[in-house]
């Protein structure tokens, strides 16, 4: 039996509200399934956008030293 099947047969027993319960709680389960792909989606895009932003950079010589990066305190 699968689990599509198993899920049909206790549903089956189910008062009509209890259903109801269930159905709500299946859709609350694929909005957050929605709403995780669509961060991931996002991240994917964001991590693309940058990284085109910044291609070629690598090759870049930097203007900065060492020294100008350490805080000096008197």
């Amino acid at each position: 039996m699968t689990t599509a099947q198993a899920i049909l047969e206790h549903l089956k027993s189910l008062p009509d509200s209890a259903r109801r319960e269930v159905l709500d709680f299946i859709k609350f389960l694929e909005s957050r399934r929605e709403e995780l792909i669509q961060r991931e989606e996002d991240a994917a895009w964001s991590h693309f956008s940058l990284a085109s932003a910044m291609r070629g950079m690598e090759d870049e010589e930097t203007p900065y030293t060492v020294a100008d990066l350490k805080e000096s305190f008197s």
